[in-house]
Order: structure tokens, then C-alpha cells, then sequence
């Protein structure tokens, strides 16, 4: 959202928004939040010009208690997300590094997965604060840029890193004699440097636009995201949307459906030899892979979609506006909560890591 822009927001509004400085309409002057700004989550601005639809006055009002609920339990939830995400990865990288040995292929990919999102849930307790404010960053400007950036950073990270163990085990399973060639400590090594790389690039402009900026219509200084033109907001959902999660997705469900397959061709042939019904650990693991990824960031992509369409005026009316935001918030937890995931669901699940865990720590 351009600064122009921005100004025109706090010399009008729309029928459902003339009371003033509501603790709820702060998250409209955001470009994003500090998730959206790490991870593109907030742009919440509301229709200044006539709405399609007719406003729901009713709604609106009682956003307000809404908001205020919000700003008092979120807090809460993100430090907990935040607790159980350090703990988590942090086992898991003491387990891959402390016995200091070679890293095998599938666990470079784990250890660069919990390295993303043990760095991605340090940014989270910044988010509270800001959140717990209402909106007011306490932190400076240079924390603004580089704790957003950061978290936007290792969100694209920690996916890519997801798409590429389902990479790996897809040619593992599917071809085992074939992946012997491929699967190579330093190939694994150069993926996971690439996707960092990227990462870092796919999160340039959250370094460089990010500021801290005062909007005294509500007395806050809000580290915001100022687009210097329209055409960003057309990029940023490609970036969210199509990159952070359409192609993962895809990606992931194409390797596992032929993980799948394969496995059920394998235990139909080991029943006919063997003349009895065999479960696969795999196939459940393969399971709550997909399931977790769908559960964490669907609802998230699109309530972020439906808020670009707010941006962009193709939907207008009170009850957009606060049905939007207050979904973006809320979708925010599941979203957060995939870092805590990963770590259960990659590795504490596996037989093997568990008796690592063990020998380590007995």
C-alpha cells in the first residue's frame, strides 16, 4: 500500500468505519503485520468508495469485542507455539549434531527443516509484543526490518525444505537402485544452500520497504510495509499464494501419491507372498505429511487471497473487511503452528530417530 494511499485512509471512511481510533482498524493501515511483513500476512485496508455489497452494520459493531478478545489471547497462543517450536527443534538438532558424525541424505534435509524453523519461531515472541500493542512496535526500526525479514525469509525456506524431503523420499521409494546415483550428501547439501538463497532473496523487498511509521490518527508507530506501487500488490499474491503454497503443493501431492502407490504395489505383492495383510508406517507417515500441510496453511492462503480481493476493491463492504482481518488473525495460529509440527511429524514418528533419542540422552 503506497503512502498516498495510506494518508487517504485516515481522512476517510467508509459508512461502517466513522467511529474513531478503534483499536480494531489499526490492521488496515498495515501493509502487513509482523507475520504478513515475514510471511506477507497483513494489508488490511478497508473501501473508501461505494460498496457492492450493503455494509453489515450489526457485524462491525461487534468486531470490536472481537478485536479486543484477540488482542488478549493471541499473545498467548503465539508464545506457547513459540515454546513448544524452540523445544522441539532444538531436540532434533541435537540429535543430528551433537555425536558429531556425517549427516546422512534425509537427515541434512531434517536438520536444515528444524534449523529454519527453530530461527523462524525465535521471531514469533517479537509478533506477540506487537500484537499484545495493538499494532505498536516497540522495537526500533532496525528490529522492524530485520525480524520480519527473517520470519519472512525462513517461511519460504521451511516450505521448500518440506517439498524437497518429499523430493527425496519420492526418489528413495520409487527408485530405489536409480537414487543411489542421486542422492548424495552433497547434492542434498547444495539444495538445501539454494533454498536458503532464495529464501533470502524472496524476502529483499520486506529488508528494504519495511519501516517504522507513525500514523497519529490512531497514536501508534506501526511497522508497516509501504508499496511504492500498485503493481506490488499483484506480486505479493503470486509470491504468498502461488510460490508459498499452490507449487509446494502440488509438488508434495505429486510425490506422495506415487510414494503411495508405490508402497500399496509393494504390500499387495509382500501379502501374496507371504499370505497375510501388512501395514505401512510410511503410508501414515505419507499421510500426516499432506494432512499437516493442508490443515497448517490453507485456511491462511485463502484468507489472504480474499483479502487481496478486498485490496484490489473486486469485493467491498464492512463485512468483508472485518470478516477478512479477523480470519487473517486467527488462520495466523494454524500457520504458526506447522513449525511445532515438523518436528513430530518428520522425525519423532520415525522408529529409528526415536532410538537415537534414546542412545543420546540415556
Amino acid at each position: 500500500m503506497s503512502t498516498g494511499r495510506l494518508n487517504q485512509k485516515t481522512s476517510q471512511s467508509s459508512p461502517c468505519h466513522q467511529t474513531p481510533r478503534r483499536s480494531h482498524e489499526l490492521p488496515r493501515f498495515l501493509s502487513e503485520s509482523l507475520w504478513m511483513a515475514s510471511q506477507v500476512l497483513l494489508q488490511l485496508q478497508p473501501s473508501n468508495q461505494s460498496q457492492l455489497f450493503l455494509p453489515n452494520t450489526t457485524f462491525c459493531d461487534n468486531a470490536l469485542e472481537a478485536w479486543d478478545l484477540l488482542y488478549r489471547l493471541l499473545p498467548a497462543f503465539i508464545i506457547t507455539i513459540c515454546f513448544f517450536g524452540l523445544l522441539g527443534n532444538v531436540l532434533v538438532l541435537s540429535i543430528f549434531l551433537l555425536p558429531r558424525r556425517r549427516l546422512t541424505v534425509a537427515e541434512i534435509y531434517l536438520a536444515n527443516l528444524a534449523a529454519s524453523d527453530l530461527v523462524f519461531v525465535l521471531g514469533l515472541p517479537f509478533w506477540a509484543k506487537n500484537v499484545w500493542n495493538q499494532f505498536n512496535w516497540p522495537f526500533g526500526g532496525l528490529l522492524c526490518r530485520v525480524v520480519n525479514g527473517v520470519i519472512k525469509a525462513n517461511l519460504f525456506i521451511s516450505i521448500f525444505l518440506v517439498v524437497a524431503i518429499s523430493q527425496d523420499r519420492y526418489r528413495a521409494l520409487v527408485y530405489p537402485m536409480v537414487s543411489r546415483r542421486w542422492r548424495r550428501r552433497r547434492q542434498a547439501q547444495a539444495t538445501c544452500m539454494l533454498i536458503w538463497v532464495v529464501g533470502g532473496l524472496l524476502s529483499t523487498p520486506t529488508f528494504l520497504l519495511r519501516s517504522v511509521n507513525a500514523i497519529p490518527d490512531l497514536n501508534v508507530s506501526a511497522c508497516i510495509l509501504l508499496f511504492p506501487h500498485g503493481a506490488w500488490h499483484f506480486a505479493r499474491i503470486v509470491e504468498l499464494n502461488v510460490l508459498g503454497f499452490l507449487l509446494p503443493l502440488a509438488a508434495i501431492i505429486f510425490f506422495n501419491y506415487h510414494i503411495l502407490a508405490s508402497l500399496r504395489g509393494r504390500e499387495e505383492a509382500s501379502r501374496t507372498r507371504c499370505g497375510g495383510p501388512k501395514g505401512s508406517k510410511t503410508t501414515v507417515l505419507i499421510l500426516m505429511l499432506v494432512a499437516a500441510f493442508l490443515v497448517c496453511w490453507a485456511p491462511y492462503h485463502f484468507f489472504a487471497f480474499l483479502e487481496f480481493l478486498v485490496q484490489v476493491r473486486a469485493i467491498q463492504g464492512c463485512f468483508w473487511e472485518e470478516f477478512t482481518d479477523l480470519g487473517l488473525q486467527l488462520t495466523n495460529f494454524f500457520a504458526f503452528f506447522n513449525s511445532c509440527l515438523n518436528p513430530v511429524i518428520y522425525v519423532f514418528v520415525g522408529r529409528l530417530f526415536r532410538t537415537k533419542v534414546w542412545e543420546l540422552y540415556k
